[in-house]
């Protein structure tokens, strides 16, 4: 599995580069986010669709995994 689950003994460095580096930038904005601020905080080009799917399927797939958490608004969050 190229995404392990989140565990007690799981560390971030399990995560392939990308992963590592949406983690940062959602660590680094202020509050929850959104994809497409994490898009921008990592230098991504946003106003592109087809270039922000890509990025939303991996913060999805974080969520998934119980390394970040979906807000009901759709933003993004560190898990506690």
């Amino acid at each position: 599995m190229l995404i392990p689950h989140r565990t007690s003994d799981a560390e971030e460095s399990l995560l392939p580069p990308d992963y590592h580096r949406i983690l940062a930038a959602v660590r680094q904005a202020a509050g929850p986010v959104m994809a497409r601020q994490v898009g921008e905080l990592l230098g991504a080009h946003v106003s592109v669709r087809a270039k922000l799917e890509p990025l939303r399927g991996k913060l999805v797939r974080l969520v998934d995994r119980g390394w970040l958490r979906k807000l009901p608004d759709g933003r993004f969050a560190l898990r506690l």
